[in-house]
């Protein structure tokens, strides 16, 4: 477990743009089950995390389709509510982080951290946004 202080700017990159936090397994079921679309955003410690995933969901939003529903879980912190959210994420394997949209339950778009880690931001974005375009 990383401690509270170190992780709280990483978790506010994301909640200051109305990403809600979820802490237990039960949290995520209930996030996943909602009707409409939801953003997962697997959020990390690392430096890919915070030079590539957290900006591009970040600037993803700025796109006129955007996700009903956006959460977020911790990598290393959240360990019950990252599980569940990874479980719901097979057959991709274990990564943060990550990015998963789902469609009325259904898994529809993923982005695991080869597809982000050495990227810029900007790209990750755009790979977000098409899937809004898509799905949303």
């Amino acid at each position: 477990m990383y401690p509270p202080e170190l992780v709280k700017p990483m978790r506010e990159d994301l909640t200051n743009v109305g990403f809600e936090e979820l802490h237990t397994a039960e949290a995520v079921d209930k996030a996943i089950e909602k009707e409409g679309t939801t953003l997962v955003v697997v959020n990390s410690v690392c430096g890919c995390a915070a030079a590539n995933a957290r900006p591009g969901a970040r600037m993803s939003l700025q796109n006129t389709k955007r996700p009903d529903n956006l959460v977020t879980v911790f990598a290393g912190v959240d360990r019950e509510a990252t599980d569940k959210a990874r479980s719901y994420m097979v057959p991709f394997p274990p990564s943060s982080p990550s990015m998963a949209l789902f469609k009325d339950g259904e898994l529809v778009h993923m982005l695991e951290r080869h597809h982000i880690e050495g990227r810029p931001a900007e790209l990750i974005a755009e790979n977000l946004m098409d899937a809004y375009n898509e799905h949303c």
